[in-house]
């Protein structure tokens, strides 16, 4: 059913925002940037009590609920756990199709994520063939990085065909 208020139908609302924020990113994820930015190193935040190298770094272990304390380089390669192909164009992303993937890199516990190049993904039933099968991934860089996500981005790490 569709109520209406005077002439306008509300089974749709339709607003409009357009927001600048600034985010405090804390202790841990500013080391984390700074690496990525300085070194092209990304690095995990280690718990002191269950040894886990968490990446993305937090500031506590979300299973001990302690502290994490150093921050620990992980490797460039790794495993593709768990993607999405996006096929509809939002505001401030890539135009569609593109790809989001979750990776678990060497010396990790947990896995990251962030885009994937280098496949075509307009063939949304070719890459998905190819991403489905849990390949190996390496990071690549940007050659000038400013210490946000978007300095690195995977790519399957052998050729896909």
């Amino acid at each position: 059913m569709t109520t209406t208020a005077g002439n306008q139908s509300l089974d749709v609302i339709e607003e409009h925002w357009d927001i600048t924020y600034s985010h405090a990113v804390g202790a841990v994820a500013a080391r984390f940037f700074e690496k990525l930015r300085d070194d092209a190193i990304l690095t995990a935040a280690r718990c002191p009590d269950c040894r886990r190298a968490l990446l993305p770094p937090r500031g506590y272990c979300d299973r001990c609920f302690v502290l994490t304390t150093d921050a620990v380089p992980v490797g460039t390669t790794g495993t593709l756990e768990a993607f999405t192909i996006v096929n509809q164009s939002f505001k401030g992303l890539p135009a569609a199709p593109y790809c989001f993937g979750y990776v678990l890199l060497d010396g990790a516990d947990t896995a990251i994520l962030n885009y994937i190049r280098g496949i075509d993904f307009s063939d949304v039933d070719g890459a998905a063939a190819v991403l489905i099968k849990k390949p190996a991934m390496r990071v690549a860089f940007a050659e000038s990085r400013v210490g946000r996500m978007s300095d690195f981005w995977f790519e399957v790490a052998d050729d896909p065909t």
